[in-house]
């Protein structure tokens, strides 16, 4: 075998490797790769806020109203009334005690805003307690506030009976139990489906353009026809594919790895091996779905004559992926069982049951199977319909015409 036939049967590696260090240096892809992984951190970051920012409330209480001043002083401290020495402070919320002189007094503070509510424990005539907002109190505060009166109350009658809080409160623990035994919280799936589906879109969407853009650019410029002389357009096919799947890979793997190694600062890195599997499935669906994606983009570049055509010719791929973001992400029970067995969703909705617990261990290496079958017949199809189209320039070509021309050629030679 001469050199020229190996290097003709080598030529997809050339094409290959132009597509990565074209789209590598590209710096629109750049900036919106960096712009992607900003976002991902500032809202790992803000959300890590949120879960660990402290609230500060300023309450007021009456002079002579001992017993709100002991609730308020005891929730400020992040205990009850019963001084249990394991209990921990909580960090996360601060009391500061206002003290008025009278009801007018603690009104005024309220409509001032220089308190943020006003605890009363009431008055022989009426016993109940009260925790006043110039608006609705804060949900926290009356949470906390609520729990911190109990306690203080349920003592107060313990001591009052003879008997301990302990006591009475034996036996009454409640423990939770999940018998599925999958860690992951139904919202966090739900987020982690948003997100999957999100990073599809954007892969599959960001570089099937770019496959799209660079085929036409050569048709239209007729460089094409140069490169055809030298290099099989089979070849071609399969470099382009090739090369952008490389690229969209390499995106998603960063993106996922940034996300992942942001959630180990949060709260959810309690569930980060059932995310890492998850992320692991999702990038090997990823990969074996994006070659069929890559595949009918190039074609959809094929099928157009100027770069004007594209939004002709690649707006049913955009509706097919728009469909599967919108769908796979909020689709749930069964239709979300039967959607992670259909290619393209499958590459989205199998890797959230496997997060969410509900695949079985061979479910998702059927999926993968049929997903594995249906990329294959895409690509085949493809090829045929791509260099069909590839060398007319008359107009936009339907898929019809495309493959019945290369049909034509083929009978032909």
């Amino acid at each position: 075998m001469s050199r020229r036939d190996d290097g003709v049967r080598n030529a997809w590696m050339v094409v290959a490797t132009r597509e990565i260090v074209v789209r590598a240096l590209n710096k629109g892809f750049l900036i919106g790769l960096l712009v992607t992984i900003a976002l991902i951190g500032g809202l790992i970051g803000f959300s890590a806020y949120m879960e660990n920012r402290a609230e500060s409330f300023d309450v007021a209480v009456v002079a002579g109203d001992d017993d709100a001043a002991a609730a308020l002083q005891a929730a400020a401290e992040g205990r009850g009334t019963t001084d249990e020495p394991d209990q921990e402070p909580d960090d996360t919320v601060g009391l500061t005690v206002v003290r008025v002189a009278d009801a007018d007094a603690a009104e005024a503070a309220l409509q001032e805003e220089t308190a943020d509510a006003w605890l009363s424990s009431g008055t022989p005539g009426s016993p109940g307690w009260t925790l006043s907002g110039w608006r609705e109190p804060d949900g926290t505060l009356a949470r906390l506030i609520d729990a911190t009166v109990r306690d203080q109350v349920l003592a107060e009658r313990a001591t009052e009976a003879g008997t301990s809080v302990d006591a009475l409160t034996a036996g009454s623990e409640v423990e939770t139990e999940r018998l599925d035994g999958n860690p992951v919280d139904p919202q966090v799936a739900l987020v982690a489906g948003f997100l999957l589906a999100f990073l599809f879109f954007m892969g599959a969407v960001g570089s099937g353009s770019m496959i799209a853009g660079s085929v036409i650019e050569e048709k239209q410029s007729r460089l094409v026809e140069i490169i055809a002389t030298a290099v099989p357009l089979r070849q071609l096919l399969a470099g382009k594919i090739v090369g952008s799947s490389v690229i969209a890979l390499g995106q998603n793997l960063v993106l996922a790895a940034v996300g992942l190694v942001g959630a180990s600062f949060t709260d959810l890195s309690a569930i980060l091996p059932s995310m890492t599997a998850t992320m692991l499935w999702f990038v090997v669906f990823f990969t074996v779905g994006f070659v069929a994606v890559a595949a009918l983009y190039a074609v959809a570049g094929s099928l157009a004559s100027r770069t004007e055509d594209l939004q002709y010719t690649t707006s049913p791929l955009m509706m097919l992926l728009m469909g599967v973001y919108v769908v796979t992400f909020s689709a749930d029970g069964v239709l979300e069982r039967v959607l992670s067995y259909i290619p393209p969703a499958s590459i989205v909705s199998m890797p959230v049951r496997v997060l969410d617990g509900d695949a079985l261990w061979w479910e998702p290496l059927v999926s993968l199977g049929i997903l594995v079958v249906a990329t294959l017949g895409a690509v085949l199809l493809s090829e045929r319909a791509y260099r069909g189209a590839l060398m007319q320039t008359g107009g936009r070509v339907s898929w019809r015409s495309a493959i019945a021309a290369e049909r034509g050629t083929t009978l032909g030679a």
